[in-house]
């Protein structure tokens, strides 16, 4: 990394910090189930948010309604996640993963995130949701000022 793209204040240092070796257990479980990133990205996105609708999921990626119906046919090719018809609207569906992430090869993820929360609450207690939520406002008011 550049210096002239490196994080200037220690609070981004230490977000990029967290971020890379997060993605470092991510990446072991990437390449064990070879998928790509944006692969991964999705299932983790639809193992959050279970029953997705296709749209949200293109949506949170950012890619063409065609890109998601590939991605999804990889990942029910792969018996990663199902897809399941929408009982009111027979043109849609919603996808859900049918994974554990507590099972190999993702518990590397589940456990470094285990991890960290063990870590953040032994050091803040009841004030790691504080700090969440500070999180999440500032990320979004800095995503909000980049549109």
């Amino acid at each position: 990394m550049s210096s002239e793209a490196a994080p200037t204040s220690k609070l981004s240092r230490a977000l990029t910090e967290y971020s890379a070796a997060r993605n470092d257990a991510l990446v072991a479980a990437r390449k064990e189930l070879r998928i790509s990133e944006v692969d991964a990205r999705a299932l983790l996105f639809v193992v959050d948010n279970p029953g997705v609708r296709p749209t949200a999921l293109r949506d949170h990626l950012g890619i063409t309604s065609a890109g998601v119906t590939s991605l999804v046919d990889r990942l029910v090719e792969r018996g990663l996640v199902r897809r399941d018809s929408d009982a009111e609207d027979r043109r849609g569906n919603h996808i859900t993963a049918i994974v554990d992430l507590a099972e190999e090869p993702w518990s590397a993820l589940t456990a470094f995130d285990r991890r960290f929360e063990s870590v953040v609450e032994a050091q803040l207690g009841s004030r790691s949701d504080e700090l969440a939520a500070l999180l999440t406002r500032l990320t979004e008011e800095s995503v909000a000022q980049s549109a």
